[in-house]
């Protein structure tokens, strides 16, 4: 289950940066978006499997669900200023610092792989 959830949260980045570029251009990629939510679905899902999968669940597995859901919506609104036409140098800030954030607790708690 692991893999399937960083599966798609990797094809969910991918998504996004595809997204972007055609947003910024005044596009309005519906096919990525809708497989962006689609994705989204996808790593909710298999959070959600993961996280019942722990037996006692540490408070720090609750910390990385609450910031996991963040990401997401860190990501949607970036894409509602793209679409919007407005500044996005602070919402890039946001969805890096709590992606990196989430990263480092998928990566550091037992059930991630031991990277840190």
């Amino acid at each position: 289950m692991t893999h399937t959830h960083i599966t798609a949260w990797v094809l969910a980045l991918i998504l996004l940066l595809v997204a972007v570029p055609a947003l910024k251009r005044g596009q309005k990629p519906k096919a990525i978006l809708i497989a962006l939510r689609v994705m989204y679905l996808v790593i909710i899902v298999t959070g959600v499997l993961l996280y019942m999968a722990v037996y006692e669940i540490p408070p720090l597995y609750h910390f990385k669900a609450l910031v996991g859901i963040w990401v997401i919506g860190a990501a949607e609104m970036l894409i509602a200023r793209l679409r919007k036409g407005k500044d996005t140098k602070i919402a890039w800030i946001h969805l890096i610092v709590v992606f990196v954030v989430v990263l480092y607790l998928g990566f550091s708690l037992p059930l991630g792989f031991n990277w840190f």
